[in-house]
């Protein structure tokens, strides 16, 4: 049996509807629409528009069901974090963003009420001025919470609007803050000590579970069968990544990079240790009750806001030939720590790492393509010491990296992961966010079957990855 499904996969850049045929011996992706996503700003903060974005996978939904008639479910899946407030079933203004400056605060009012180490003993999560627990603390003290009755996640958003059911899905879940590490269910206890009502939380639900049927005006207007069910995958984007990632073997970490780059392991329990917290890794929910224990590098984001910054001079810059000019850059060039926040928000990237190297006494770039290879550089060696740290702290052997995402495509940071991590670095596939979204799809109605491990067989089969050897320079 080969099945069709559509896979809406939001990341905090772009956006895309894919249609994927799956089954024992088939893993294909087709793009059906491709959108931009990124901050609104208005005198209040950043902010998402949610609402241009499901109009955006409206028109994708449409374009899949014309290319391919019998798509047969859909799945969801975005990057964490971010939510928004419903009453009675409205949404109540469009959510934050992240990168918004309004969490600073939100970090004071939770550690006066919960230190940091008592959180991570109950949440395993890292350190993240922007997780969900502390966004809530600024709702609670502007008083949106005593009006609100529901809080949806982006993807689970999304699902809302598509079938009319709220649920909260696991994956995405762990990364609020708000679920317990050990019973992955809400920590009531937790909230109640946060001042954050029981009630605002929908059911739990797990990849793999059908959420609902797309209601009668989403067929109409997607052309979608009216019993095509929406349902749970691994919602947060980089657990469906992990899905996807070809670990066919023990001793594999995995870099999936994109915007951020979340660098890790898989672990069957959490990792708790004072030495885990002290390195600020992360423990959130993968698929079929694993771990992803990780720690958020900053990705790809510092170039691409490099380039922005650039291009706001009027100049459109060439990212391949960008990169063809920092590889050609010769001699050794110092780096910054891109795990450092003064890299977060928007605004003048290239100015920020200057001052950053500038002020330590270490050489600042005199060129763009001395400044990509900086960055190119700087992120290489986090990856490089986030991927040893990993392996180090849960007890594993690492011989070998996984880049997914764009990550993969950018040859130059591949290359110089391996060679500053002194292991071979496997690089694709490309899209295995979304490819992992359709696996656990396909899964759930029956076109394939079996373990991770055996669904990662299925990747390694379908996607000829590219492998870049450590070299010595």
């Amino acid at each position: 049996m080969t099945a069709a499904v559509a896979a809406v996969d939001l990341g905090a850049t772009s956006g895309r509807v894919m249609v994927g045929q799956v089954g024992p011996d088939t893993l294909e992706l087709r793009q059906m629409g491709r959108f931009p996503n990124g901050p609104v700003h208005t005198p209040d903060g950043q902010h998402w528009n949610l609402q241009q974005l499901y109009a955006h996978v409206l028109d994708g939904l449409r374009s899949a069901s014309r290319w391919e008639d019998g798509i047969q479910s859909i799945g969801i899946d975005s990057w964490a974090v971010d939510y928004a407030l419903l009453r009675g079933g409205r949404v109540l203004g469009e959510p934050f963003h992240y990168r918004d400056e309004r969490t600073a605060h939100g970090v004071d009012l939770v550690h006066a009420d919960e230190p940091f180490s008592l959180l991570y003993a109950r949440n395993g999560l890292q350190f993240l001025p922007f997780n969900t627990l502390y966004q809530l603390a600024v709702e609670r003290e502007a008083g949106m919470l005593g009006v609100a009755d529901r809080l949806l996640l982006v993807p689970d958003l999304m699902a809302y609007y598509l079938t009319g059911a709220t649920v909260a899905e696991a994956t995405n879940a762990s990364t609020t803050g708000l679920l317990d590490v050990a019973t992955k269910c809400w920590d009531g206890e937790l909230m109640d000590r946060l001042r954050l009502p029981r009630g605002l939380f929908p059911r739990i639900v797990q990849p793999g579970e059908h959420i609902g049927t797309v209601l009668p005006h989403v067929a109409e207007t997607t052309g979608l069968a009216g019993d095509t069910p929406v349902i749970a995958v691994g919602s947060h984007d980089t657990a469906s990544a992990v899905v996807a990632t070809p670990m066919t073997e023990p001793g594999g970490a995995y870099i999936s990079c994109g915007t951020w780059g979340l660098v890790g392991v898989e672990t069957e329990s959490p990792v708790l240790s004072t030495a885990a917290r002290e390195a600020n890794f992360t423990n959130e929910g993968g698929v079929d009750g694993r771990t992803r224990f990780l720690h958020n590098v900053m990705g790809l984001w510092i170039l691409s806001e490099t380039i922005r910054t650039w291009e706001r001079d009027g100049e459109k810059v060439d990212l391949q030939r960008l990169l063809a000019e920092a590889a050609a850059v010769g001699g050794d060039v110092d780096i910054f720590d891109a795990n450092d926040d003064v890299f977060m928000p928007t605004g003048d990237m290239p100015a920020r790492i200057s001052t950053w190297l500038a002020e330590r006494g270490l050489r600042v770039p005199g060129s763009r393509a001395q400044m990509a290879r900086c960055i190119v550089e700087s992120l290489a060696q986090a990856f490089a010491d986030a991927v040893h740290d990993a392996g180090a702290l849960s007890a594993q052997d690492i011989h070998r990296i996984h880049i997914t995402g764009g990550g993969s495509l950018n040859e130059l940071l591949c290359q110089r992961t391996a060679d500053r991590a002194g292991m071979p670095v496997v690089a694709g596939p490309v899209e295995a966010t979304a490819i992992g979204n359709v696996l656990i799809q396909g899964r759930a109605i029956g076109a394939v079957s079996g373990s991770l491990e055996s669904l990662r067989d299925l990747v390694a089969r379908t996607f000829n990855p590219r492998v870049f050897e450590p070299q010595a320079r």
